[in-house]
This record gives structure tokens, sequence and C-alpha cells, in this order.
């Protein structure tokens, strides 16, 4: 695992969202989990973030830092992993304490809809950092949770290593704010993540330099090729790859995008990942045939990429 980062390293390559794979107790499994990672790392993927779709918002204090543990030894050598830390900012702090113990270079804030104000989640994030003694990951995934101003202050004052954008829009390329921050932001700090599918108008359009993935632990080559294809302005290739992605996050998107890709490694076969951590519930069965076909067409396709 790297235990330094800078702008260029957080876009490195793509970066990977995982599923955390549990015991049937609920236990970190560690077997599992090395599976999945060295899967992700075949297809030269070097960056590993461990928030939603691990269900990282409901670990509970006493497991954070077994966990934190376990991912920090799995992790290759030349591996970039960004643990997540919670939405809440007395658990954030609490966490800070534990953060601060390891080496990893950052962290993710999860974002909390509700009872925040711009100001006030700027102020938490600046004591959250000067508990943990690393920069945040900045996650925008909803409006009103932190608008542009606050956001260069924690920019210009290095509080936050970088942004992961994931705010949904019905036409990604007409975004107001994304365009706002892109203006007021060195755009170099902004990831989109959104998945594959708004990556080629985001990385196109608005000049970002990276994006993440759920799929991308399915499919770990094909992603790494389509980012060196969007990077290379061959749309054609970044298209066969969100093509081959399709069945499966339309899966994700109809029936829900966590439980749909927790069940899925598991389904074609890469790690058993096991029972979802609560106040999440696997799949159900009836669900299991189409997303299970989808996963091993994906993994299938990967290999041409390999």
């Amino acid at each position: 695992m790297i235990t330094t980062l800078t702008s260029e390293r957080l876009v490195s390559s793509v970066m990977a969202v995982p599923p955390l794979c549990r015991n049937a107790d609920l236990s970190i499994s560690e077997t599992e989990n090395a599976k999945l990672i060295r899967h992700i790392e075949s297809g030269g993927i070097r960056t590993l973030l461990y928030g939603g779709n691990a269900n990282f918002y409901h670990i509970p204090l006493s497991e954070y830092d077994e966990v934190l543990s376990c991912l920090g030894r799995l992790a290759g050598p030349d591996t970039l992993l960004i643990p997540s830390v919670s939405s809440l900012w007395g658990s954030m702090m609490d966490q800070a304490k534990i953060v601060r113990k390891h080496k990893f270079p950052t962290v993710m804030v999860l974002p909390l809809q509700g009872s925040v104000t711009s100001r006030g989640v700027e102020t938490g994030i600046r004591r959250f950092v000067d508990a943990a003694g690393i920069p945040a990951l900045l996650y925008l995934k909803n409006d009103g949770y932190i608008e542009v101003p606050e956001i260069v202050r924690l920019a210009e004052s290095r509080v936050i290593s970088g942004i992961k954008y994931a705010i949904v829009r019905e036409n990604a390329a007409k975004d107001p704010f994304l365009s706002a921050l892109c203006e007021a932001v060195d755009r170099r700090l902004i990831v989109s993540g959104l998945g594959e599918q708004p990556a080629v108008i985001h990385m196109r359009d608005f000049k970002l330099p990276g994006f993440t993935a759920g799929v991308i632990n399915i499919a770990p080559a094909a992603f790494t090729a389509m980012l060196k294809a969007i990077r290379a302005g061959d749309w054609a290739t970044a298209q066969r790859v969100q093509a081959i992605c399709k069945p499966l996050e339309d899966l994700r998107n109809l029936i829900s995008p966590v439980r749909v890709l927790h069940e899925a490694v598991r389904l074609c076969g890469i790690a058993d990942t096991g029972p979802l951590l609560p106040l999440l519930s696997n799949l159900d069965v009836a669900d299991h045939g189409r997303v299970g076909e989808a996963a091993k067409s994906l993994l299938a396709a990967n290999r041409q990429w390999m």
C-alpha cells in the first residue's frame, strides 16, 4: 500500500469502489477480500476506494480499526487504498483517532443529507482533518451539502486531497454546479464519481482527469483500457466498454447499486462477498439469475483486454 499522495497519483488509474467481503457471522473475511483485491489489481487498477459499495456508512466503531488494518495488509505495494469515515461528525471524530494510527494518505468523507449547512460542513471537515492528520477526499453526492466558496477554501488550504463528484444530473453535459466548480478549483483535483456512463462526458467536456467505477470490480482490465482510450480521444473504445457494462449497470439502477454489485461479484465467482452489513440486506434470490448472467458476461468480456 502506498502511503504518499499527489493529485497525479489520485487519478493514475481508474478508482475502483469495491464491496467488502464478510463471513456468515458478519466478521471481515480476509481470504475473500484478498481474492477480490487481487482480481482488481490483475487488471491494472491501483486505486481502491472503500465507501458506499462497502457499506462503510454502517461499520461499527468497535470494528473500524480491524477493517482498516485488514485492508491495509491486503493492498499491493503500489496500490492506493482510500477508506471512508462516517457522515456523522461525532462518529467522524471518533474514527479520526483510529485513522491517525494507520498510514493511509487520505480518507473519504461521506456526505450526510439533512441537518447540515455548507459552512458547518467546511468546519467539520477541517476539524476532522486536524484530528486525523491527513487530508480528506471530499465526496459530493448531493446539492446543498457544501457550496463552491467553502470548497475553494478547503482546496486552497490543502485540507482536501481531491473531490469525488457524484451528483446525478438528467443530462451530465449540462451541470452548472460542476461548471462553477471547475472554474473555481483546480480541476485536476476533481474525479468523476458516477461510474463509466458519464465518465466520457466528464473527462471530455469538463476536462476531469479520471473517474470511479463499481462494475470495474468485475472487469478491471476493460476499465484500464477505457481510461487510456478517453485520454487518447479514442471514443469508440470507450463506448465499447460502456456497452459491455450496460446490462449489469441497468440492473444496478433498476434494483439497487450496492446490493446488485455485492451479489454480482459472488455470482460470477470472483469472491464470496457474504452477507451485507445491516441496515442493508442481500439481493433477493429471484434476482440472482439475471444478475449472475450479466456479471458472468461482463467477466468474460473483460478477458479481451487482459
